[in-house]
């Protein structure tokens, strides 16, 4: 019996693609389709001799050019598709895996179609609105393929609303502890308690430097009046307890706003790449507009 299970063929499992990401998706498939479409248009461009010379008004011009508005047309199809879950080759996996492929593949079609002439005109815009496009799409894919990862490892199972709970928490210590100290000491507890911005500016979100945080100048001076006391042997229970809640209240900020940063710079890219997409279309449609006025 066992003698004749080793001779048989052993099936294997079918391989699982549960996580198999959008950019390989079906062992890369969109990929080698882009590549394909890609070398044939350099292949017709390169083995065509039109007088005067290559552009958007020659036969292949307008070919590379149709092939390209049609392309940019269903690319722009992809948030409608968002809001349809199937499965199969039409799924959202698929279609999001053919999105980035094709989509690189219109800097070849497209550049070819302009005959690599620009100019301060709509036709070169919507060259130069297609690249934005393409440009802000590909550090979206960046995006989504690193900082999901950077998110869930500096969350710790903690959701963003528990994070400014125990800031407030931290907050409410602070405020009583501050209670029986004296002025001065009492006034850097305040500067921590009103002075703190956890989000801030579009700047500090992406760049995660709070200069004027006022927990980081309250936390400096404490631990500077900390430190003399302890030198001195006379140290005060009462502001090393600050000093310590003034500490946990910064490492709190520092994964709250960790945690903002990583969710702006996923998402920024949308407010370039969205907008810009609707002014290609338009552009697009302009520029196919005036070709066939003064066909």
């Amino acid at each position: 019996m066992a003698a004749r299970a080793s001779g048989k063929a052993i099936a294997r499992a079918p391989r699982d693609t549960a996580h198999e990401g959008f950019l390989t998706h079906k062992r890369s498939r969109w990929l080698k389709v882009a590549l394909v479409i890609s070398a044939l248009a350099i292949a017709i461009y390169a083995l065509t001799d039109p007088a005067p010379r290559p552009g958007g008004g020659t036969v292949v011009g307008y070919l590379l050019g149709t092939i390209g508005a049609l392309l940019i047309l269903w690319l722009s199809l992809i948030g409608l598709r968002k809001r349809i879950i199937t499965r199969g080759p039409y799924s959202l996996k698929a279609w999001t895996s053919a999105h980035v492929w094709l989509g690189l593949s219109l800097i070849v079609i497209a550049t070819l179609h302009t005959g690599f002439q620009l100019g301060w005109n709509v036709h070169s815009l919507a060259y130069v609105l297609m690249m934005i496009v393409i440009l802000s799409g590909l550090y979206g894919v960046f995006a989504y393929a690193r900082l999901p990862e950077q998110l869930s490892a500096n969350r710790n199972e903690a959701t963003q609303p528990q994070m400014l709970e125990a800031i407030r928490a931290l907050d409410a210590q602070l405020d009583t502890a501050a209670q029986p100290l004296g002025k001065e000491e009492a006034d850097l507890v305040r500067l921590s308690l009103e002075g703190c911005t956890i989000g801030g500016s579009l700047w500090q979100r992406l760049t995660g430097r709070y200069p004027d945080c006022g927990n980081g100048r309250a936390l400096t001076a404490v631990q500077a009046i900390v430190t003399a006391q302890r030198h001195s042997g006379k140290a005060d229970p009462r502001l090393t307890q600050i000093l310590f809640l003034l500490e946990r209240k910064a490492a709190a900020l520092a994964q709250a706003r960790r945690h903002i940063g990583i969710k702006t710079r996923l998402e920024l890219w949308l407010y370039i790449h969205v907008p810009a997409t609707f002014a290609l279309i338009a552009a697009l449609a302009a520029h196919i507009l005036t070709v066939f006025l003064y066909w």
